[in-house]
């Protein structure tokens, strides 16, 4: 059975849809409220015991094994990589094994991500490793695996084609250069900044996110007259940051800030306020503008349901990187608007139907609700509610640097409220995400470590599943209900901050 309102036939008709079904829930109603006495039992309990106890699946041998295993198979032939894991399909006659996308496509920095945030942890934490015996021989292998990776998007820190750069260059490059002291690493995450720095349109006060959108209805090519941003484009702008804090290139910075205003007059819809009185804000995926002089053209979606809804990970993107952006400017600007996607988010959360909580055998507690939908305005299968485990895992990631930031102002009860919602989005995700085909690290004279399977006929690559791509019936390709690089990628981050925060 499917719940909500099906896809009306015109755009007209989605956008009043969805505008009804947020502001049906733009009024918290008492048995979903977000009090700051009652966020979550699965929060306060969380914060109440070792985040490492209760998140021990975020520090596991699994993870690493499976890791080491992709890392390893996915270079047969194909060395050096022109083609790096992507997703792994979940459905019952899938072999369990990732799919790998041309090396040239935005998500090519996850999986090196992946490699060199188990180097940092067995680097700087090695506590947090789950005991692993044998540590340096294991560095050492990702060591080498990890340079196998990453050594190839040195080429891409001069592409000027896309606005991806942050997502292709930092997983891998931040970390040689700051825990390795690679100087390459360095100078290609600077060169990535000057390169994004070219899609600054100084007309519309942004860096241009996709040279062209085409899709069943819709295509947009000429860049004359149009001009492209993305919600996801908030994540970008760390680089930007990033290289103007190591070189004192100031111009860099400012066009960050400005695509960050540009981005809250454009895409973050004001939805009302909690019962405490906070603001939250949704979002919508993409807005076309006029290069020329900057006016507004149309707003709509590429991955979510529709022009008006709430794309989950579009969401997602928007709380890390206002998370993000705050944490280097300290502008409260972007603080409201931190706050106020992560309310909606929550709210979003809090408000899905009851068919998104699944009985658990293991745990008196239902699981699944902070598992997000992958729109909230999307209709529901009731008996297969369609998720997204990476807006989740990128939200928490998001819901840490924001409790961070705001525990150094000394807001300590919003600083409490926001790492709530990150440890009981992570902890909801490994109880129903995190894929029950376990790996671990085997070791061999003359071959070193690899990551087999606990159980032969048991093989999944990805750590979590139950993520979804791209779920937009217009789009040309539509793929979901997978693991997903970058899912793991920020599952594994999560841990790691956790860790620099000594939560865990």
């Amino acid at each position: 059975m499917i719940s909500a309102a099906t896809s009306s036939s015109s755009e007209s008709e989605d956008e009043r849809s969805a505008e009804s079904t947020r502001s049906d829930s733009s009024t918290l109603s008492s048995d979903t409220s977000v009090s700051d006495s009652a966020i979550s039992s699965r929060g306060k309990e969380a914060t109440l015991s070792p985040l490492s106890s209760t998140l021990s699946g975020l520090f596991s041998e699994n993870v690493i094994a499976k890791i080491l295993h992709t890392a390893t198979w996915a270079l047969q032939d194909n060395t050096p990589p022109v083609y790096y894991p992507e997703y792994v399909p979940q459905t019952p006659d899938a072999a369990g094994r990732y799919e790998l996308r041309e090396k040239d496509f935005w998500t090519c920095g996850f999986f090196p991500g992946c490699i060199y945030s188990i180097i940092e942890r067995l680097v700087k934490h090695s506590q947090a490793t789950d005991g692993i015996e044998q540590t340096q021989e294991l560095l050492a292998k990702l060591l080498d695996l990890g340079a196998a990776w990453s050594d190839p998007l040195h080429e891409f820190a001069f592409r000027t084609d896309t606005h991806d750069m942050s997502f292709m260059i930092q997983p891998s490059m931040r970390v040689r250069w700051e825990v390795l002291g690679d100087h390459k690493a360095l100078d290609s995450i600077v060169t990535a900044a000057r390169s994004l720095f070219t899609r600054y349109n100084a007309n519309v006060g942004a860096v241009r996110a996709w040279d062209v959108l085409t899709q069943n209805g819709v295509t947009i090519t000429d860049m004359n007259e149009n001009f492209l941003i993305i919600i996801d484009s908030m994540c970008n702008l760390d680089l930007l940051f990033y290289a103007a804090a190591h070189t004192g290139q100031k111009e860099l910075a400012d066009a960050a800030m400005t695509h960050a205003k540009t981005l809250i007059n454009t895409l973050l819809r004001p939805e009302g306020k909690t019962k405490e009185g906070r603001s939250m804000y949704s979002t919508f995926h993409v807005a076309n503008f006029d290069p020329r002089d900057g006016t507004i053209k149309q707003k709509m979606t590429g991955q979510g349901y529709n022009a008006s809804s709430t794309w989950a990970r579009g969401q997602s993107w928007a709380i890390l990187g206002y998370s993000q952006t705050y944490m280097w400017t300290k502008d409260p600007e972007f603080l409201d608007a931190a706050c106020g996607v992560a309310e909606y988010f929550w709210h979003r959360l809090l408000a899905s139907p009851a068919c998104v909580e699944q009985a658990d055998a293991d745990d008196s507690r239902a699981k699944g609700r902070y598992v997000p939908l992958w729109d909230f305005d999307a209709p529901v299968d009731e008996f297969a509610p369609l998720r997204d485990s990476s807006a989740g895992v990128i939200a928490a990631n998001g819901l840490l640097i924001l409790s961070q930031a705001l525990a150094g102002s000394g807001d300590a009860e919003s600083s409490a409220r926001y790492l709530n919602m990150a440890t009981t989005i992570m902890e909801d995700t490994l109880r129903f995400s995190l894929a029950p085909e376990k790996a671990r690290l085997t070791w061999s004279d003359g071959n070193g470590p690899t990551g087999t399977d606990v159980y032969p006929d048991a093989h999944f690559e990805a750590i979590l599943k139950n993520a979804t791509a791209n779920h937009n019936a217009k789009d040309f390709k539509r793929y979901w209900d997978h693991g997903l690089v970058y899912g793991d990628y920020y599952f594994l981050e999560f841990g790691n901050r956790l860790i620099k925060m000594g939560l865990a």
